[in-house]
């Protein structure tokens, strides 16, 4: 995996050097759009309304526009608000686990310690395991002011963006607004049936058909011989600079697809497993606040700590 933020996890006076990286990832397969008639690759181009050129990624700002007033705002603007140029996950507050409803969760990133980091890392985690509480921290991520929580999963701790308050919505449907009457039989039903179908959740007993099935698509294709020469088909405009950044090699990828449909029709191949799920959290025998758990034994950071601390975490701040 490769780190997409540099910063440190401050709480009381504690300073934890981080690297965050994405926890999840998508696994569906990229498609784009082509002519049909020939094959030819079908772009966008990012055209100015006004003068009618093509314009460079290089040359475009962003804007806010009221009614017919735009306010543009360059790259040298973002760049002066001090919230954006934060490298600190900085922890406000901690709170029981519970209290956090889970239609506040956004995404999820793992959190990597420095070597020098490593203890106070454990002891924050620890003091979150012992405790059953989150940390509720504010952080800057992608030009964008972030709510996250912090917590513990496994060996390592978790920052997981929370979507702010104003951003959920009611389930005001006027359709529950009558009291619908549920009969006693039925409700024994209903409990007799979820009884029946109880279980222990196994993520890994589920696949995603839709994409297995493309994938099984795309490669039989590929068998008959039926695709066209890329080249050919997406011309010169390939090496455009919208397209530099990421470049996919879609032919392996489609190759190793074949290999691992034949490898499973003869038997041998053999579905990823995910990784298994952290044990549940230990129960707390007391419920101290986590600042005053880490408190007694935190390094100052702010006296000499932080300057050293600081110092590296500059040079490494992308």
């Amino acid at each position: 995996m490769r780190a997409i933020w540099k910063g440190a996890i401050t709480f009381g006076l504690v300073n934890v050097p981080v690297k965050l990286y994405p926890a999840t990832e998508d696994h569906d397969i990229s498609l784009h759009q082509v002519h049909d008639a020939d094959g030819g690759r079908i772009r966008y181009q990012r055209r100015c309304e006004v003068c009618g050129k093509v314009v460079e990624y290089a040359h475009i700002d962003k804007a806010y526009a009221e009614g017919k007033t735009t306010v543009v705002l360059t790259e040298e603007d973002l760049k002066s608000l001090p919230e954006e140029r934060s490298r600190e996950i900085e922890v406000v507050e901690f709170v029981p686990s519970e209290q956090i409803d889970e239609i506040m969760f956004d995404r999820s990133y793992f959190l990597e310690p420095d070597k020098a980091a490593a203890k106070p890392y454990a002891l924050l985690r620890r003091a979150l395991e012992e405790t059953d509480r989150t940390a509720i921290a504010q952080f800057s991520l992608r030009q964008k002011t972030r709510l996250g929580a912090v917590r513990s999963r496994g060996k390592a701790l978790m920052l997981q963006s929370l979507l702010w308050d104003d951003e959920v919505r009611e389930s005001d449907f006027s359709s529950l607004q009558d009291d619908v009457r549920v009969s006693a039989q039925e409700l024994k039903m209903a409990l007799s049936l979820i009884d029946n179908m109880s279980t222990d959740f196994s993520p890994d007993k589920f696949s995603d058909e839709y994409q297995d099935q493309l994938r099984q698509l795309i490669a039989a294709k590929l068998e008959k011989g039926d695709a066209v020469d890329t080249a050919a088909t997406f011309g010169e405009q390939e090496e455009d600079e919208a397209d530099r950044g990421e470049v996919i090699d879609l032919m392996e990828a489609l190759r190793r697809s074949v290999e691992q449909n034949r490898a499973a029709r003869q038997g041998t191949g053999a579905r990823k497993t995910p990784a298994k799920k952290a044990s549940p959290r230990k129960s707390a025998a007391k419920k101290a606040p986590a600042k005053k758990a880490v408190a007694n034994k935190a390094v100052p950071h702010k006296a000499g700590a932080k300057k050293a601390s600081a110092g590296r975490s500059a040079k490494k701040a992308s």
